[in-house]
C-alpha cells in the first residue's frame, strides 16, 4: 500500500485550484509529488505542475463523507475558495465584475484541464475531475455561459426528488439526482430549461427534459457526454 504524503506535502495538494489542480510549492516538495504519481509536470512552458487523478483522489479523502441528504442540499460558499453557484444558496458570493471574472477564469482552467486529462486532448467533452463533481462541474458550465442562478429558496422545496417543486423565480437551481452519473437543473419556467440544456450540450453533457410525477414539474436530467 502506498504511504501516505508527509504533511508538508499534504499541505500542498490540499492548497491546489480547485479546478485545475495547478499547484504552488518547492521544487523539492513539487518534485516528491511527481516522484510518487500525485502530480505531473506539465510539458509546455511554464511547466506548472497539477494534480494526477490520484492526488485529486488524496485531496478529496479528507473531509468527511456527507449524508445522502446533505449532497442533494445547496452548498454554502468556501470563502477564499471559487465555487460555482448552484442556485439557491442562502450566503451567495457577491457579484458584480468580479465574480465575473472569477466565473471566467475557472471556466477556462477548467478547459484547460480537459485538454491535458482526456486522453485524445478533447476540450468539448467533460474531463474525470467534472465525472466526480457533476453538481459544480454543470453549475459552472451555466454560471461562465451567462445564466442567472436562483436566489435563496423560498420554501426549502424538496430537492430530493428531481422536479423539487419548484425555484424562486428568475434562475437555475443545480441539484444531485438519484442517477450516480446525472444531475438534476431546476428552473420557474420550460423557456429557462431549454435555455439551460442548449449550453449544457454545448459543454459536453448530455440533457433532456423531464416531468416530475407528484409535482408535475418540468425539469432537466443532465450527465456527461462520453466518447
Amino acid at each position: 500500500m502506498t504511504r501516505p504524503p508527509t504533511a508538508a506535502q499534504r499541505r500542498v495538494i490540499d492548497a491546489a485550484d480547485p479546478v485545475t489542480g495547478r499547484l504552488r510549492g518547492t521544487e523539492a516538495q513539487l518534485a516528491a509529488l511527481v516522484g510518487r504519481g500525485l502530480a505531473f509536470r506539465h510539458p509546455r512552458p511554464p511547466h506548472d505542475h497539477f494534480l494526477t487523478p490520484a492526488g485529486h483522489r488524496i485531496r478529496e479523502a479528507e473531509p468527511e463523507a456527507e449524508p445522502a441528504a446533505a449532497v442533494v442540499d445547496a452548498p454554502r460558499a468556501e470563502t477564499g475558495v471559487f465555487t460555482a453557484r448552484v442556485g439557491g444558496e442562502e450566503e451567495p458570493p457577491d457579484g458584480g465584475p468580479s465574480r465575473v471574472r472569477e466565473v471566467h477564469s475557472a471556466w477556462q482552467g477548467l478547459l484547460e484541464l480537459r485538454r491535458m486529462t482526456n486522453p485524445d486532448g478533447a476540450v468539448d467533452r467533460p474531463c474525470g475531475w467534472e465525472r466526480t463533481h457533476l453538481v459544480q462541474a454543470a453549475a459552472l458550465a451555466l454560471e461562465a455561459a451567462g445564466h442567472p442562478p436562483a436566489g435563496a429558496d423560498a420554501g426549502r422545496p424538496d430537492v430530493r426528488r428531481p422536479g423539487g417543486g419548484g425555484t424562486d423565480a428568475g434562475g437555475y437551481r443545480v441539484r444531485a439526482s438519484p442517477q450516480p452519473d446525472a444531475i438534476a437543473v431546476q428552473g420557474p419556467d420550460e423557456e429557462t430549461l431549454r435555455a439551460c440544456a442548449a449550453t449544457l450540450e454545448k459543454a459536453g453533457w448530455h440533457a433532456s427534459e423531464h416531468t416530475d410525477p407528484r409535482s408535475r414539474t418540468r425539469y432537466l436530467l443532465a450527465s456527461p457526454r462520453r466518447v
